[in-house]
């Protein structure tokens, strides 16, 4: 358990703003089915745009960003799939989801990447005072990102962070996160569990933690935190950061694509010619699912106090 302290104050920094054509706070955001999963037909500047209107107005969402693996989860749970069309946004992650929302007449639609999003919104939010907290990763995996965002943002608050067990939470080691979390006054809670984890974990946290926000960005732990490399740029345009995925981690991801991806095409395939529906009823409720975690971490600031879960 460390302590993280707050840091100064924000409000002489500079960020880029979100380009003011790309959406209209408020408005809805058109969204594309792609197998039963409704992906958000955003760019980044729009997504970047509704997640600062959400903050401004309080107002509970979270967000799910999502590839062909998510999309894949979801075939294999209907109540994921439920839990990705009822979040606010659902980012296209992948090259395969950008290419198939433009096919189906969203030309506007960008790569929304979890940890290009988390850049975006650190940098941009260092004027606007924005607190974050970071849920996930492995033994010390948010520490070490906590003070990497530091070193690339200064004055950054990172108002804390908590690293769960390989378990589900107990009812009053639950309750002890989500009190840390709302004492901690943060306005973005990122979320790195890992599909389908961190999507379950945020869909039955959505009213209990206080935060407008909850985002779901998996990876992008380990890669911020400098502990795994990410596909060069080229290779994610081209739709390829999957094969370098893939090399660089064969025995844990192999299954996920070797088996993913060709399925995903031959569903695809299936959807384009009305021979099978994927979409699951609407009127559905998404029921409240126990938090999944991974080991016990956490630490808060700016107050000088965490709580260690039992």
């Amino acid at each position: 358990m460390s302590q993280l302290d707050t840091e100064t104050d924000p409000s002489s920094m500079t960020a880029g703003a979100a380009d003011p054509s790309a959406a209209c706070p408020g408005q809805d955001i058109a969204r594309c089915s792609i197998l039963g999963v409704q992906v958000s037909a955003v760019d980044m500047p729009m997504a970047v745009r509704q997640i600062h209107d959400w903050i401004d107005r309080r107002q509970p969402n979270y967000v799910c960003i999502t590839g062909v693996h998510g999309v894949m989860e979801s075939q294999r749970d209907e109540q994921l799939k439920r839990i990705h069309n009822a979040a606010g946004l659902v980012t296209p992650d992948g090259m395969p989801m950008v290419w198939i929302s433009r096919l189906r007449g969203h030309g506007l639609v960008r790569r929304v990447y979890g940890p290009d999003l988390m850049l975006e919104l650190c940098a941009q939010g260092l004027p606007l005072g924005h607190r974050h907290f970071l849920y996930g990763g492995a033994d010390g995996v948010a520490e070490l990102l906590a003070t990497n965002l530091r070193r690339r943002f200064p004055g950054i608050q990172i108002v804390g962070t908590y690293t769960p067990p390989f378990r589900p939470l107990t009812d009053e080691e639950d309750r002890q996160v989500v009190q840390l979390i709302n004492r901690s006054g943060a306005d973005i809670v990122w979320v790195g569990l890992s599909t389908p984890k961190q999507e379950r974990w945020m869909a039955a946290h959505l009213g209990r933690v206080h935060a407008p926000v909850m985002i779901g960005v998996g990876a992008a732990f380990d890669f911020h935190a400098g502990l795994k490399r990410q596909a060069p740029r080229w290779m994610q345009k081209s739709g390829l950061e999957w094969f370098y995925r893939l090399c660089t981690e064969p025995r844990r991801l192999w299954k996920r694509y070797l088996t993913n991806n060709p399925l995903f095409c031959w569903y695809l395939l299936l959807e384009s010619l009305r021979l099978r529906d994927f979409s699951v009823d609407d009127d559905r409720q998404i029921s409240s699912e126990p938090a999944l975690s991974q080991r016990p971490q956490m630490s808060v600031a700016p107050a000088a106090q965490s709580t260690q879960a039992a």
